[in-house]
Protein backbone atom coordinates (compact mmCIF):
# COMPACT_ATOMS: atom_id res chain seq x y z
CA UNK A 1 0.00 0.00 0.00
CA UNK A 2 1.58 3.17 -0.77
CA UNK A 3 2.10 5.77 1.82
CA UNK A 4 0.85 8.67 -0.32
CA UNK A 5 -2.67 7.58 0.68
CA UNK A 6 -2.35 6.67 4.13
CA UNK A 7 -2.63 9.88 6.70
CA UNK A 8 -0.03 7.66 8.92
CA UNK A 9 2.90 5.32 7.76
CA UNK A 10 6.46 4.47 8.52
CA UNK A 11 8.62 4.81 5.68
CA UNK A 12 11.72 2.73 5.98
CA UNK A 13 12.71 3.18 9.46
CA UNK A 14 14.76 1.80 11.68
CA UNK A 15 13.80 1.12 15.46
CA UNK A 16 14.43 -0.02 18.83
CA UNK A 17 16.02 0.81 22.11
CA UNK A 18 19.29 1.83 22.82
CA UNK A 19 21.97 0.01 21.05
CA UNK A 20 19.29 -2.79 19.84
CA UNK A 21 17.68 -3.16 16.91
CA UNK A 22 14.14 -4.36 16.43
CA UNK A 23 13.20 -3.43 12.89
CA UNK A 24 15.86 -2.39 9.99
CA UNK A 25 14.44 -0.84 6.65
CA UNK A 26 10.61 -1.16 8.11
CA UNK A 27 7.47 0.42 5.54
CA UNK A 28 4.16 -0.01 6.44
CA UNK A 29 0.82 2.46 5.52
CA UNK A 30 -2.09 2.20 7.81
CA UNK A 31 -5.07 2.38 5.64
CA UNK A 32 -7.26 5.55 5.81
CA UNK A 33 -10.46 4.36 7.92
CA UNK A 34 -10.09 0.82 8.49
CA UNK A 35 -9.91 -1.25 11.81
CA UNK A 36 -5.72 -2.62 11.44
CA UNK A 37 -4.16 -5.08 14.16
CA UNK A 38 -0.98 -6.12 13.77
CA UNK A 39 -0.49 -10.16 15.10
CA UNK A 40 2.81 -11.85 15.81
CA UNK A 41 4.65 -13.68 18.56
CA UNK A 42 6.10 -11.61 21.97
CA UNK A 43 9.24 -9.63 21.55
CA UNK A 44 8.48 -9.65 17.52
CA UNK A 45 8.42 -5.43 17.29
CA UNK A 46 4.49 -4.90 17.40
CA UNK A 47 4.58 -2.54 20.56
CA UNK A 48 7.90 -1.13 18.92
CA UNK A 49 6.04 -0.44 15.36
CA UNK A 50 3.05 1.43 17.49
CA UNK A 51 5.36 3.34 20.01
CA UNK A 52 7.17 4.75 16.56
CA UNK A 53 3.77 5.33 15.08
CA UNK A 54 2.87 7.18 17.49
CA UNK A 55 6.18 9.79 18.20
CA UNK A 56 6.81 7.80 21.58
CA UNK A 57 9.59 6.27 19.84
CA UNK A 58 11.85 7.98 17.54
CA UNK A 59 13.26 5.85 14.54
CA UNK A 60 17.19 5.51 14.51
CA UNK A 61 16.81 6.05 10.75
CA UNK A 62 13.52 7.01 8.08
CA UNK A 63 10.48 8.83 9.37
CA UNK A 64 7.27 8.39 10.20
CA UNK A 65 4.64 10.41 8.47
CA UNK A 66 1.45 12.14 9.87
CA UNK A 67 -0.61 13.26 7.35
CA UNK A 68 2.50 13.79 4.45
CA UNK A 69 4.42 15.68 6.94
CA UNK A 70 7.01 14.09 9.54
CA UNK A 71 5.59 13.48 12.43
CA UNK A 72 8.30 14.95 14.23
CA UNK A 73 7.87 18.14 12.87
CA UNK A 74 4.91 18.83 14.99
CA UNK A 75 4.05 20.08 17.55
CA UNK A 76 3.22 17.53 20.81
CA UNK A 77 -0.52 19.16 20.86
CA UNK A 78 -1.20 18.88 17.43
CA UNK A 79 0.05 15.25 17.24
CA UNK A 80 -2.67 14.71 20.06
CA UNK A 81 -5.02 16.20 18.72
CA UNK A 82 -4.42 14.04 15.28
CA UNK A 83 -3.73 10.86 17.04
CA UNK A 84 -4.61 9.41 20.33
CA UNK A 85 -2.61 6.55 22.01
CA UNK A 86 -3.69 3.89 24.68
CA UNK A 87 0.24 2.61 25.46
CA UNK A 88 0.60 -0.78 26.79
CA UNK A 89 1.18 -0.07 30.30
CA UNK A 90 0.23 3.40 32.08
CA UNK A 91 0.22 4.46 35.30
CA UNK A 92 -2.47 6.83 37.16
CA UNK A 93 -1.44 10.14 39.05
CA UNK A 94 -1.74 8.77 42.71
CA UNK A 95 -4.83 9.26 44.30
CA UNK A 96 -6.94 10.99 41.02
CA UNK A 97 -10.51 9.93 40.19
CA UNK A 98 -11.86 8.31 37.08
CA UNK A 99 -13.84 11.47 35.82
CA UNK A 100 -10.63 13.13 36.42
CA UNK A 101 -8.34 11.17 34.64
CA UNK A 102 -11.11 10.58 31.36
CA UNK A 103 -11.02 14.48 31.44
CA UNK A 104 -7.00 14.49 30.63
CA UNK A 105 -7.96 13.17 27.32
CA UNK A 106 -9.15 16.49 26.48
CA UNK A 107 -5.64 18.36 27.12
CA UNK A 108 -5.29 18.68 23.51
CA UNK A 109 -8.16 20.74 22.99
CA UNK A 110 -7.63 23.50 25.54
CA UNK A 111 -5.87 27.05 24.85
CA UNK A 112 -4.65 29.45 26.81
CA UNK A 113 -8.06 31.60 25.88
CA UNK A 114 -10.10 28.34 25.67
CA UNK A 115 -10.13 26.23 29.13
CA UNK A 116 -12.64 23.82 30.32
CA UNK A 117 -16.08 24.11 27.96
CA UNK A 118 -19.44 22.45 27.30
CA UNK A 119 -17.90 20.32 24.14
CA UNK A 120 -15.34 19.10 26.72
CA UNK A 121 -17.73 17.50 29.13
CA UNK A 122 -19.98 16.21 26.64
CA UNK A 123 -16.86 14.22 24.99
CA UNK A 124 -16.36 12.81 29.13
CA UNK A 125 -19.19 11.86 29.64
CA UNK A 126 -19.91 10.05 26.11
CA UNK A 127 -16.50 8.20 26.43
CA UNK A 128 -17.42 7.18 30.26
CA UNK A 129 -20.70 5.92 28.97
CA UNK A 130 -19.64 4.10 26.42
CA UNK A 131 -16.97 2.17 28.26
CA UNK A 132 -19.22 1.59 31.03
CA UNK A 133 -16.84 3.22 33.52
CA UNK A 134 -19.97 6.04 34.91
CA UNK A 135 -21.10 4.44 38.12
CA UNK A 136 -17.18 5.03 38.77
CA UNK A 137 -16.68 8.30 37.80
CA UNK A 138 -15.95 9.70 41.41
CA UNK A 139 -13.95 6.33 42.31
CA UNK A 140 -10.29 6.57 42.72
CA UNK A 141 -8.37 5.00 39.99
CA UNK A 142 -6.21 3.10 42.59
CA UNK A 143 -9.07 1.34 43.72
CA UNK A 144 -10.29 -0.54 40.81
CA UNK A 145 -9.56 -3.86 39.39
CA UNK A 146 -6.83 -3.85 36.29
CA UNK A 147 -10.18 -4.42 34.16
CA UNK A 148 -11.98 -1.52 35.35
CA UNK A 149 -8.54 0.90 34.72
CA UNK A 150 -8.33 -0.83 31.55
CA UNK A 151 -11.72 0.40 30.67
CA UNK A 152 -10.77 4.12 32.05
CA UNK A 153 -7.82 4.57 30.22
CA UNK A 154 -9.58 3.61 27.04
CA UNK A 155 -12.11 5.87 27.88
CA UNK A 156 -9.42 8.86 28.42
CA UNK A 157 -8.76 7.92 24.72
CA UNK A 158 -11.93 7.77 23.72
CA UNK A 159 -12.42 11.73 24.66
CA UNK A 160 -9.55 12.59 23.36
CA UNK A 161 -11.59 12.31 19.76
CA UNK A 162 -8.63 12.17 17.74
CA UNK A 163 -9.62 10.64 14.06
CA UNK A 164 -6.53 8.37 14.01
CA UNK A 165 -6.73 5.88 17.16
CA UNK A 166 -3.51 3.48 18.44
CA UNK A 167 -4.15 0.70 20.82
CA UNK A 168 -1.35 -1.27 22.66
CA UNK A 169 -2.72 -4.60 23.75
CA UNK A 170 -6.44 -2.75 24.55
CA UNK A 171 -8.26 -5.99 26.13
CA UNK A 172 -5.60 -6.81 28.77
CA UNK A 173 -6.87 -7.66 31.83
CA UNK A 174 -10.59 -8.04 30.83
CA UNK A 175 -12.56 -11.18 31.25
CA UNK A 176 -14.08 -12.71 28.05
CA UNK A 177 -17.40 -10.73 27.60
CA UNK A 178 -15.65 -6.96 28.10
CA UNK A 179 -12.82 -8.06 25.63
CA UNK A 180 -16.27 -8.55 23.51
CA UNK A 181 -17.43 -4.67 24.44
CA UNK A 182 -14.00 -3.21 23.84
CA UNK A 183 -13.66 -4.49 20.33
CA UNK A 184 -17.45 -3.96 19.55
CA UNK A 185 -16.89 -0.54 20.69
CA UNK A 186 -13.81 -0.21 18.63
CA UNK A 187 -15.87 -1.24 15.53
CA UNK A 188 -17.98 1.06 15.98
CA UNK A 189 -16.02 3.60 16.06
CA UNK A 190 -14.55 2.41 13.00
CA UNK A 191 -17.52 1.68 11.13
CA UNK A 192 -20.22 4.53 12.44
CA UNK A 193 -17.79 7.24 13.98
CA UNK A 194 -14.99 6.89 10.73
CA UNK A 195 -11.85 5.97 12.96
CA UNK A 196 -8.89 5.33 11.87
CA UNK A 197 -8.24 2.42 14.54
CA UNK A 198 -4.65 0.16 14.68
CA UNK A 199 -4.37 -2.17 17.70
CA UNK A 200 -2.13 -4.80 18.73
CA UNK A 201 -4.05 -7.78 19.87
CA UNK A 202 -2.78 -11.19 20.98
CA UNK A 203 -5.74 -13.49 20.03
CA UNK A 204 -5.83 -14.18 16.53
CA UNK A 205 -9.54 -15.35 16.16
CA UNK A 206 -10.10 -11.82 17.53
CA UNK A 207 -8.09 -9.83 15.37
CA UNK A 208 -9.50 -11.97 12.36
CA UNK A 209 -13.24 -11.34 13.62
CA UNK A 210 -12.82 -7.72 14.00
CA UNK A 211 -10.29 -6.38 12.01
CA UNK A 212 -10.45 -5.22 8.04
CA UNK A 213 -6.44 -5.54 7.96
CA UNK A 214 -3.87 -7.28 9.48
CA UNK A 215 -0.09 -6.89 9.57
CA UNK A 216 1.56 -9.97 10.79
CA UNK A 217 4.96 -9.63 12.25
CA UNK A 218 7.99 -12.14 13.11
CA UNK A 219 11.34 -11.16 13.87
CA UNK A 220 11.06 -7.73 13.67
CA UNK A 221 9.81 -7.60 10.36
CA UNK A 222 6.21 -7.67 8.15
CA UNK A 223 5.54 -10.84 6.97
CA UNK A 224 2.49 -10.53 5.31
CA UNK A 225 -0.81 -7.84 5.37
CA UNK A 226 -4.07 -7.30 3.96
CA UNK A 227 -7.81 -8.91 4.97
CA UNK A 228 -7.81 -11.76 7.50
CA UNK A 229 -9.35 -14.13 5.08
CA UNK A 230 -5.55 -13.38 2.84
CA UNK A 231 -3.20 -13.07 5.75
CA UNK A 232 -4.54 -15.56 8.12
CA UNK A 233 -3.67 -19.30 6.86
CA UNK A 234 -2.36 -22.08 8.19
CA UNK A 235 1.18 -22.14 6.52
CA UNK A 236 1.18 -18.39 8.08
CA UNK A 237 0.35 -19.41 11.77
CA UNK A 238 2.72 -21.96 11.39
CA UNK A 239 5.67 -19.56 10.22
CA UNK A 240 4.73 -16.78 12.67
CA UNK A 241 3.66 -18.88 15.68
CA UNK A 242 5.13 -21.96 14.85
CA UNK A 243 1.71 -23.41 15.99
CA UNK A 244 -0.20 -26.50 13.52
CA UNK A 245 -4.13 -25.35 12.86
CA UNK A 246 -6.34 -25.59 10.94
CA UNK A 247 -8.59 -22.63 9.69
CA UNK A 248 -12.15 -23.06 9.13
CA UNK A 249 -14.50 -20.64 9.09
CA UNK A 250 -16.82 -18.73 12.21
CA UNK A 251 -20.11 -20.16 12.24
CA UNK A 252 -20.94 -16.37 13.45
CA UNK A 253 -19.16 -13.83 11.18
CA UNK A 254 -17.44 -16.14 8.10
CA UNK A 255 -14.21 -14.69 9.29
CA UNK A 256 -10.71 -17.16 9.42
CA UNK A 257 -11.00 -19.52 12.93
CA UNK A 258 -7.63 -20.75 13.70
CA UNK A 259 -8.59 -23.89 15.32
CA UNK A 260 -4.93 -25.52 17.15
CA UNK A 261 -4.17 -29.15 16.01
CA UNK A 262 -4.32 -31.47 18.86
CA UNK A 263 -0.85 -33.45 19.96
CA UNK A 264 -0.39 -37.15 18.72
CA UNK A 265 -1.22 -37.64 22.68
CA UNK A 266 -4.37 -35.73 22.89
CA UNK A 267 -5.92 -37.80 19.54
CA UNK A 268 -5.08 -41.17 21.64
CA UNK A 269 -6.42 -40.07 24.33
CA UNK A 270 -9.47 -38.81 23.27
CA UNK A 271 -9.77 -42.45 20.74
CA UNK A 272 -9.45 -44.01 23.88
CA UNK A 273 -12.24 -42.37 25.70
CA UNK A 274 -14.45 -42.78 22.82
CA UNK A 275 -13.44 -46.65 22.34
CA UNK A 276 -14.44 -47.06 26.50
CA UNK A 277 -18.12 -45.17 25.81
CA UNK A 278 -18.77 -47.39 22.77
CA UNK A 279 -18.06 -50.78 25.21
CA UNK A 280 -19.95 -49.76 27.61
Amino acid sequence: MSSAASRLSADNVTIGYEKRVISEDLTVAIPDGAFTVIVGPNACGKSTLLRALSRLLTPAAGQVLLDGKAISSYPAKEVARRLGLLPQTSVAPEGISVSDLVARGRYPHQRLIRQWSKADEVAVVAAMAATGVTELSARSVDELSGGQRQRVWVAMVLAQQTPLMLLDEPTTFLDIAHQIELLELFTDLNRDGGHTLVAVLHDLNHACRYADHIIAMKDGAIVAEGPPAQVITAELVELVFGLRCVIIDDPESGTPLVIPRARARDRRRAAETSTRKELL
